[in-house]
C-alpha cells in the first residue's frame, strides 16, 4: 500500500513538472514573438518581435518586408519605396512588389516607370513598342511618330548681285521660311528652308564710294558752319544788348549833371549887371 501511494506521488509531481515547463516554454515563444510597444519596438513599430521586426505598423504607415540575408524583416515606412506601391486595408497597410520590369508603379498591373531595356506604353512596360509609334530612349516611353513642319515661304527678296542692288542687269532673289516643328527619330525630314532664282532688272548706274563720302563731308562741314554761324549771330546779338544796357545806365547817371549847369550860369548873369 506504501508502495503505490509513493509511486502515484512521483507520477503526479512528474506530471506538473511537465505542465510548468509547456508553460515556461509558452511564455517565452509568445513575448519573443508578440512584445508589447512598451518593452522596445522601434521605427514605428506597433508590435514587434526580436527575429521579425515589425509585426504591425502605427497607424497610416505602410508595412513592408524587406529581405536581409537569408530571413526577412518587418519593417513600417511612410511611403512604400522604389518597386513597391502601396495599398490599404481597414486593419493594416501593406506595400506589395511592383512585376519584375517595373521601376516604380501606381498598383501592380499600372507601372509608371520602366527599367532599363523597356519602355513605357499605357502602364505596361515593353521590350517594342507597338506599331505606328516609335521608342524616345530619353524618356524611355513609346511616343507618336512627328514630323517636319515648316512655315509658309516669305516674300521674295529685291534682286542682288554680289549684295548689290545696282551696277547690273540679271541677278538673283531669295526666299525663306522657318521650321515650327523639328521631327521625332521616324519622322519626316525638314525640306530647305531657303530658294532662289534668276532676275531681270533695268540697269541703273552705282554711285561712286568717293563722291558719295564728298558729299556726306560737304553736307557735315556745312552744318558745322551754319551751327557756327548761329552760334556768333547770337554772341553779337548778346554783346548789343549789353553795351545798349551800358549805355543807357550812362545817360542817366550824367542827365542831373546838365540841368544843374544852367542853373549855375543864371545865379552868376545877375552879378555881372550891377556893377
Amino acid at each position: 500500500m506504501q508502495l503505490r501511494l509513493i509511486s502515484w506521488f512521483f507520477i503526479t509531481l512528474n506530471f506538473m513538472e511537465y505542465i510548468g515547463s509547456q508553460n515556461a516554454s509558452r511564455v517565452r515563444r509568445q513575448g519573443r514573438m508578440h512584445p508589447n510597444v512598451s518593452q522596445g519596438c522601434q521605427g514605428g513599430c506597433a508590435t514587434c518581435s526580436d527575429y521579425n521586426g515589425c509585426l504591425s505598423c502605427k497607424p497610416r504607415l505602410f508595412f513592408v518586408l524587406e529581405r536581409i540575408g537569408m530571413k526577412q524583416i518587418g519593417v513600417c515606412l511612410s511611403s512604400c519605396p522604389s518597386g513597391y506601391y502601396g495599398t490599404r486595408y481597414p486593419d493594416i497597410n501593406k506595400c506589395a512588389k511592383c512585376k519584375a520590369d517595373c521601376e516604380t508603379c501606381f498598383t501592380r498591373n499600372f507601372c509608371t516607370k520602366c527599367k532599363s531595356g523597356f519602355y513605357l506604353y499605357s502602364g505596361k512596360c515593353l521590350e517594342k513598342c507597338p506599331d505606328g509609334l516609335e521608342a524616345n530612349n530619353h524618356t524611355m516611353e513609346c511616343t507618336s511618330v512627328v514630323h517636319c513642319e515648316a512655315s509658309e515661304w516669305s516674300p521674295w527678296s529685291p534682286c542682288t548681285k554680289k549684295g548689290k542692288t545696282c551696277g547690273f542687269k540679271r541677278g538673283n532673289e531669295v526666299r525663306v521660311r522657318e521650321i515650327v516643328q523639328h521631327p521625332s527619330a521616324r519622322g519626316n525630314p525638314c525640306p530647305a528652308t531657303s530658294e532662289s532664282r534668276k532676275c531681270i532688272v533695268q540697269r541703273k548706274r552705282c554711285q561712286k564710294e568717293g563722291k558719295g563720302k564728298k558729299n556726306r563731308e560737304d553736307k557735315r562741314k556745312k552744318s558745322n558752319k551754319d551751327e557756327s554761324k548761329e552760334t556768333t549771330q547770337e554772341s553779337k546779338g548778346r554783346a548789343a544788348r549789353r553795351q545798349n544796357r551800358e549805355q543807357r545806365e550812362n545817360n542817366n547817371k550824367t542827365q542831373p549833371k546838365k540841368r544843374k549847369a544852367p542853373n549855375k550860369e543864371q545865379d552868376l548873369a545877375p552879378i555881372d549887371t550891377a556893377h
